[in-house]
């Protein structure tokens, strides 16, 4: 194994990355958020694909290394593993993997969006892996928790947890929009919260259960914007947040796991991530590197890695 190459094409970004295979060292990770007009809280799948295509020639451009030493591109195809899951954007980003093996004519190999975030947690932990472990992916397209388990090729998932309705990401979009911060709004509420005194404002009761619904925390705090100051609403939200992924934790403990990932781009909150870790003592938590939270192809980058040394050292 030599390099490799993996790419990621999800609805908000689009990211390439290259890992010499034998030192396991990142060699390019490029990546280029897709353009939402201001005031619009997403996008739709067909402006998405449009800037991918745009954009991934570029991407791949910057890679200053040789592009003949790659021995597998590594594609993510679809948000999760389960029948039926699709979203247009990936097959901007496997249409250009399949042309780079076939030019290159090495090894294509498809993974799920969700593994790519799973792995991208795990680079400098994959040789720690248990039997099972709890995965959270919280991002502004999806809120789930997920059992998970090292398969021979990549892992075996099930969803046991998360939101019926909107997502954690989407509640903070939704809400940042209405306080005038740019989308997507999680970045700029945070940095906006640096060095001010928040008030505390009460929040409902959370009930412990493995799914739950946050339409209504929307409703919620728009309804303070007017009583209370920005950096006190942010606060608050970032706290329940924080809150309700430790709930439903607690809510899933009989499943026995000993290890919780949380990945996504939610996860890169400096105030969600403290008080988790802070408050959660019963688990050991991996967040991945902040750059690696959101979307990117690190993680796509090291799954054949990571299933190369599960294949040889763990089924043997």
């Amino acid at each position: 194994m030599t390099y490799i190459l993996g790419i990621d094409t999800s609805a908000y970004t689009t990211s390439i990355a290259l890992i010499d295979g034998e030192n396991n060292k990142i060699l390019a990770d490029e990546r280029k958020v897709l353009e939402v007009r201001k005031g619009q809280k997403g996008l739709r799948q067909q402006e998405a694909v449009f800037q991918h295509l745009k954009n991934l020639p570029e991407l791949y451009g910057r890679i200053a290394h040789d592009i003949t030493k790659v021995k597998t591109v590594s594609v993510s195809s679809k948000p999760r593993n389960e029948e039926g899951s699709y979203m247009p954007v990936f097959i901007v980003g496997q249409n250009f993997g399949k042309v780079i093996s076939h030019t290159l004519n090495c090894t294509y190999v498809e993974y799920s969006h969700q593994e790519n975030h799973i792995s991208a947690s795990l680079i400098d932990n994959y040789k720690n892996i248990g039997d099972r472990m709890l995965a959270v992916h919280i991002s502004g397209g999806t809120t789930e928790f997920v059992s998970a388990m090292k398969g021979i090729k990549g892992f075996e998932t099930r969803i046991v947890g998360g939101t019926k309705d909107i997502t954690f990401g989407q509640l903070i979009d939704r809400l940042g929009i209405l306080m005038d911060f740019s989308f997507p709004c999680g970045k700029h509420m945070e940095e906006y919260l640096q060095g001010k005194h928040a008030e505390e404002i009460k929040t409902p009761i959370i009930s412990r259960e493995s799914y739950i619904n946050l339409s209504g925390m929307e409703n919620y705090y728009g309804n303070l914007l007017n009583k209370h100051t920005k950096e006190a609403i942010i606060n608050s939200l970032f706290k329940y947040i924080a809150e309700c992924i430790l709930h439903i934790i607690q809510s899933l403990s009989e499943l026995s796991f000993k290890t919780v990932i949380i990945s996504g781009g939610v996860a890169s909150n400096s105030y969600i991530r403290n008080y988790i870790i802070d408050n959660i003592k019963d688990y050991e938590i991996i967040f991945p590197a902040v750059e690696n939270s959101s979307d990117n192809a690190v993680g796509l980058a090291f799954l054949p890695i990571i299933d190369r040394w599960h294949n040889e050292t763990k089924t043997h």
